[in-house]
């Protein structure tokens, strides 16, 4: 008997269906920044890797999350906004929760932009839900 090396076994099903998937995602990834910042620049609303400490602006984007928060021990409902650009959070505080702010959801937001813990936030903005699905 030769102790022949043994060829490299090829991939197998699961590994290449993996592979496929995670080529898939990130072309995907990219079309809908590449939307969203088509969407916000059409909209006339600023871009948020633009927004600066303390500047009145009106932004629009994706949220992405959606969480419940205690700051100071009141409620605040705290959602993270991205627009293709970047990401900001918008914080509604002594709020449990909003009918339609939820993960996935298109909105307009407006107020001033505060730097919370190096992240840009909006307290209490105003804001606008975008109509569900493709308008």
């Amino acid at each position: 008997m030769s102790a022949a090396p043994r060829p490299e076994k090829p991939a197998g099903r699961f590994r290449r269906m993996l592979d496929r998937l995670s080529d898939i995602s990130a072309p995907q990834e990219r079309l809908e920044s590449d939307e969203l910042r088509e969407e916000a620049a059409t909209s006339g609303c600023a871009r948020i890797d633009t927004c600066g400490d303390r500047e009145m602006v009106t932004v629009t984007g994706t949220l992405r999350t959606v969480t419940l928060r205690p700051r100071a021990g009141v409620p605040a409902l705290e959602a993270e906004l991205f627009d293709g650009t970047g990401s900001l959070d918008v914080v509604w505080l002594g709020r449990r929760s909003i009918t339609g702010i939820e993960p996935g959801r298109k909105l307009i937001a407006s107020g001033r932009v505060a730097m919370s813990h190096g992240r840009r936030t909006l307290f209490n903005p105003k804001y606008e839900l975008r109509p569900l699905g493709r308008e």
